[in-house]
């Protein structure tokens, strides 16, 4: 089979990324299309380090076709949805890694868990995932660790002369990181972007999770994206402070993670999300930076 691009889809591909890019994606969808029996549905207005299509397969069913180039980042998400199994995780169906191409579960309706208009049942939602998710990996090896990313992002910013404030608070980050791996030392198998967008409404009525990174570590590094995925368009900072001291206090009860320790979570994971910013050439915030220390701080 073979889909029909149309002319804003074709341009926002190769925007992203790049013509020969694209023309592996057409080669992708013809050769697999034929390989598991599928007609593509769709493609998916969303574009990070994948290319989505939802397609309908005769052997699997409903289902989502990711092109990718082949990377480590794909490896470690096949092996993840491998390991959960379909564990509160939607199934792998099949891959090919070596070519940057998964075949998994396409979660029905899909309804993102960031269109629960309250705030409390988004919260139990997370949390009930949360609680007794994480495994242990079958071989930790293969996946980057928490450790490793906080480390990477560091010494990448100390050479950043531009951002030489932001280096700091990074700085600051991986000490804190560090620190408190030394009593939460879990070397469990996390998500890695465990947030809204990647929790879907299945059939059934239950949530289920999409797109892990796959990272090594203590569980309590797979809550403050989550938090930071809480923010509002247009919200005063005032408000914005009070929503999410009110989430911290909320998921300490329910998680049974000291206020403390959240906090910190949360200043770290929001100074490396700027730091990645200013890695992709774009603009980091730095008064969310300062917001998030400020959190860290309060008694």
């Amino acid at each position: 089979m073979i889909y029909n691009f149309n002319e804003i889809e074709s341009k926002k591909i190769i925007e992203h990324f790049g013509e020969a890019f694209f023309d592996k994606v057409q080669n992708d969808i013809k050769f697999y299309s034929n390989k598991w029996g599928i007609e593509i549905l769709e493609l998916v207005d969303y574009f990070s380090v994948n290319c989505i299509f939802k397609c309908s397969s005769k052997k699997f069913g409903y289902a989502v076709l990711k092109v990718n180039r082949p990377c480590r980042e794909v490896f470690t998400e096949f092996n993840t949805l491998r390991e959960y199994n379909g564990k509160r995780f939607c199934n792998v169906f099949d891959s090919d890694i070596k070519n940057g191409i998964i075949l998994e579960e396409c979660i029905q309706p899909g309804i993102r868990l960031r269109d629960e208009q309250s705030l409390e049942k988004r919260l139990n939602v997370f949390s009930n995932l949360f609680n007794g998710l994480h495994i242990e990996p079958e071989n930790p090896s293969i996946y980057p660790t928490y450790i490793e990313w906080v480390s990477r992002i560091t010494k990448y910013m100390s050479g950043r002369e531009d951002y030489k404030e932001l280096y700091l608070y990074m700085k600051m980050a991986e000490s804190i990181c560090l620190q408190i791996s030394q009593s939460y030392n879990k070397k469990m198998l996390l998500h890695g972007d465990f947030h809204h967008d990647n929790i879907l409404l299945n059939n059934d009525g239950k949530y289920k999770i999409i797109d892990p990174k796959g990272v090594v570590g203590d569980p309590i590094f797979d809550v403050p994206r989550y938090i930071l995925n809480e923010y509002e368009e247009g919200i005063t900072a005032e408000k914005y402070y009070e929503k999410i001291c009110t989430i911290i206090n909320s998921l300490e009860t329910s998680l049974c993670i000291p206020n403390k320790i959240i906090r910190q979570c949360y200043f770290i994971e929001m100074v490396m999300a700027n730091c990645w910013e200013v890695e992709s050439n774009a603009k980091p915030d730095i008064q969310s930076v300062i917001m998030a220390e400020t959190i860290m701080n309060c008694s």
